[in-house]
């Protein structure tokens, strides 16, 4: 009867001891907008390669002046797995340069899935880039493209 009655004592102290000690852990998902995005271009995806690519995509600044591409809750694609990568472009083809590099050409993502996505990026794009690019690396076929006004 000792036992249970030291175990239960014991039992209670451990349990308000560490309640009291927890700290609340919130993490912030810092590849998405503090809050409200502004948009500066945007444009909607025209399909190629019968992939049925289509959605909305924008360039824009969230409130803390941070960057991002976002692709719209209408956004779609097949392959959305990350066989598909997303790039800014000076044109609506993808011209790459293995070996050199393509300064026209700045990447800016996987693609993993369908829907609204943002991609965030470590600065402000050029003006230079008109175009994003949706190009499937493992396939070597464009998936789409939009011009951004």
């Amino acid at each position: 009867m000792t036992h249970k009655i030291l175990f239960s004592v014991l039992f209670a102290i451990t349990m308000f001891a560490s309640s009291c000690t927890k700290e609340e852990v919130v993490t912030v998902d810092s590849s998405l907008p503090s809050g409200a995005f502004t948009v500066s271009k945007s444009g909607n995806i025209t399909p190629q390669s019968d992939t049925g690519s289509k959605g909305k995509v924008e360039l824009g600044k969230d409130a803390s002046a941070v960057n991002f591409v976002k692709l719209g809750s209408d956004f779609s694609t097949v392959l959305a797995s990350g066989t598909v990568s997303v790039y800014l472009s000076t044109s609506a083809t993808f011209k790459a340069d293995p070996g050199k590099g393509n300064p026209d050409l700045k990447l800016i993502g996987i693609i993993s899935k369908n829907g609204e996505q943002y991609f965030k990026m470590a600065s402000a794009p050029e003006s230079k880039f008109t175009h994003l690019i949706l190009w499937c690396g493992s396939a070597n076929v464009p998936f789409g493209n939009a011009m951004l006004q």
